[in-house]
């Protein structure tokens, strides 16, 4: 009789942080681990996604949805706004299971609130939306002092300009001009990095695709031999990186069109 095979692709959402932790202990020597070892290697693997944050390695987590314009006034009329012009991206969780369920992921619809962001992409003008009719309008992303620099920033009309403060707790956007009453009609349209999320209890699954499963695996595993196996720490992370490399090659959104730096040697 042939052999089978499992018909599933679900190694990744089943693969625990329990199992993750004891095949990177596994790797530099250590079995049967409980206790406080448990413990630290789940905030080292909380850390090292955040090291994945700072290397930009999260492709899979980009967002998108729609925000309410606002009149350029004092009336608030949208949770997110702080005033004309001025809308917020929280990057912590949120406070409650409902407000999770409303919180948008990866969503075109209109919302009030976006929790767990890093950064902001880009934005559009979308005007029209959600009928034959609609059509987007990029605005351009300017510096802290282009922004400052502008002479009338309470001059209302159609936004064309965008600047993005990344503070602690949440990612602004002050877009210019503010809002007039006809733009306040339709919405900005944003594409923003979400965080990956924190590693939680042992049983959950890790939110990172499975390309990204052996890095991983080995990051932690140099993540730990640098507390209980030193010796071993520079091997580790030569075997890290070399995976890592791997995963960020195969991930990402590959284009048919590549841009090249033009090598000029004076006097050749």
């Amino acid at each position: 009789m042939s052999n089978t095979t499992s018909g599933a692709y679900a190694f990744d959402q089943n693969f625990s942080i329990d199992e993750i932790i004891q095949d990177a202990y596994e790797r530099i020597g250590l079995t049967g681990t409980a206790g406080h070892q448990l413990k630290t290697a789940r905030r080292s693997l909380n850390i090292l996604f955040q090291e994945w944050g700072n290397r930009g390695a999260h492709f899979w987590e980009i967002g998108n949805t729609n925000i309410n314009l606002v009149v350029g006034s004092t009336t608030n009329v949208n949770a997110t706004d702080e005033g004309a012009g001025t809308y917020t991206f929280y990057r912590n969780s949120v406070d409650s299971a409902a407000a999770a369920a409303a919180s948008p992921q990866a969503t075109t619809v209109p919302v009030t609130n976006v929790y767990g962001i890093t950064d902001i992409l880009n934005v559009n003008y979308r005007q029209n939306y959600n009928t034959t009719s609609q059509s987007d309008t990029g605005l351009t992303k300017v510096a802290r002092d282009a922004y400052a620099a502008t002479a009338n920033k309470a001059s209302a009309g159609t936004p064309s300009q965008f600047w993005i403060q990344r503070f602690i707790d949440k990612v602004t956007i002050t877009i210019y001009p503010l809002p007039n009453s006809t733009a306040a009609s339709n919405y900005l349209n944003i594409h923003y990095v979400k965080r990956i999320q924190d590693v939680g209890a042992y049983t959950n699954a890790t939110d990172t695709p499975y390309r990204f499963i052996p890095c991983m695996v080995a990051g932690l595993t140099y993540y730990l031999s640098m507390k209980f196996a030193p010796q071993r720490t520079q091997e580790m992370k030569l075997l890290y990186e070399d995976e890592f490399a791997r995963a960020l090659s195969e991930d990402g959104s590959p284009a048919s069109t590549y841009i090249t730096p033009k090598a000029y040697y004076p006097g050749a």
